[in-house]
């Protein structure tokens, strides 16, 4: 089972602050997954190429056995077509 619950507010100059969760479950050994991530996302333009640039913060709250835990880092970069 996958469940990807999520917040996130935009202000008026397009910087987004967002927090979710990917979490998983395996029904056959009863064990989660659950990290939780902070984002912090800014859309700029490259030229004339509109861009979302995000940075963000996981934790993990829970894992199998051997599985992630503590702290990680996510940068992204998202290209943007609008019409």
């Amino acid at each position: 089972m996958f469940l990807q619950p999520f917040v996130s507010y935009t202000t008026p100059k397009a910087t987004s602050f967002s927090v979710n969760t990917e979490s998983s479950y395996n029904w056959e050994t009863e064990e989660w997954a659950v990290p939780v991530n902070l984002v912090v996302s800014q859309v700029v333009k490259l030229g004339k190429q509109p861009v979302q640039l995000s940075l963000g913060a996981r934790y993990w709250l829970d894992s199998p056995d051997g599985g992630p835990e503590g702290w990680g880092a996510r940068f992204q970069v998202t290209f943007l077509f609008p019409k």
